[in-house]
């Protein structure tokens, strides 16, 4: 029995076979929704990473004439983490579209005071807009979004090959184009409750100029929270509606972003 011989081109090109698809991946984790929290451990993102890595790389072609060490392969891994976090930062935008949206009913309904310390992002949002935020998370997971999710990451291996030139000014295009869209159904989604708390705000206006004894602060706040309290469970079926309107946006923007260029023009 021979021993098996192992030289440094061997390793040479196992190493490569497994860092570029972690270069894409780990940008990849460190946007997509649930995978980028805070509340995770770094170790566990790199594990992940690593664990996805070992399942996609064989799906991804790396060129034979790629070096890790040369200018072309650091030109290459840069460009292998954008496409990973473009990936992961469109479906984030949907989220961070809902945080918007609750933020925006909030204040219209004067529960722009109420926050809380999100623990996910470390900052303070809003009660409703977190609320928005569980809603639409649970969505995108009872939808399987985060498997379509991953779909079009291992995908992205055979539509936009290791080492070619990805990012143009098309792609980035492509990004800026889809994170307005959803955004702007992000905006859809509140505006129902937003126009209806607007017509009470010009309701409580109007009886404010007719009896100027009226106090105001004293009544109009009372009365602005109960109306946004009876819009939201009036019109729930309506924002879940767009709530799931929202997350297929975005995972269609995805999959459509990692489409071949020519697929991406049309």
């Amino acid at each position: 029995m021979q021993p098996v011989v192992i030289n440094a081109v061997d390793v040479s090109h196992w190493i490569g076979k497994m860092w570029w698809p972690s270069l894409r991946i780990g940008g990849f984790v460190a946007t997509a929704p649930i995978a980028s929290e805070k509340t995770i451990p770094n170790h566990v993102k790199v594990v992940l990473t690593l664990a996805l890595a070992v399942l996609i790389a064989p799906l991804a072609q790396v060129p034979d004439s790629l070096s890790i060490f040369s200018g072309a392969g650091a030109l290459t891994a840069v460009q292998e983490i954008l496409i990973g976090v473009s990936i992961g930062m469109v479906m984030e935008l949907a989220f961070e579209a809902l945080n918007f949206a609750g933020q925006t009913i909030s204040m219209t309904m004067g529960l722009g005071f109420a926050t809380l310390v999100d623990p996910q992002r470390g900052a303070n949002v809003p009660v409703l807009g977190q609320m928005f935020m569980i809603m639409g998370t649970l969505t995108y997971l009872a939808i399987n979004g985060h498997l379509v999710l991953l779909g079009a990451l291992a995908n992205s291996f055979q539509t936009l090959p290791i080492g070619a030139a990805n990012i143009d000014r098309d792609f980035l295009i492509a990004v800026a184009t889809w994170g307005t869209r959803i955004f702007e159904t992000g905006l859809l989604v509140a505006l129902p409750a937003v126009i209806a708390l607007v017509i009470v705000n010009l309701a409580l206006g109007v009886v404010t100029r007719a009896a100027p004894q009226l106090n105001l602060f004293g009544i109009g706040f009372t009365i602005t929270l109960m109306c946004g309290f009876v819009v939201l469970i009036v019109g729930l079926d309506g924002i879940m509606v767009g709530i799931s309107s929202l997350i297929d946006t975005a995972l269609g923007a995805v999959v459509e972003l990692v489409a071949t260029p020519a697929a991406r023009a049309h």
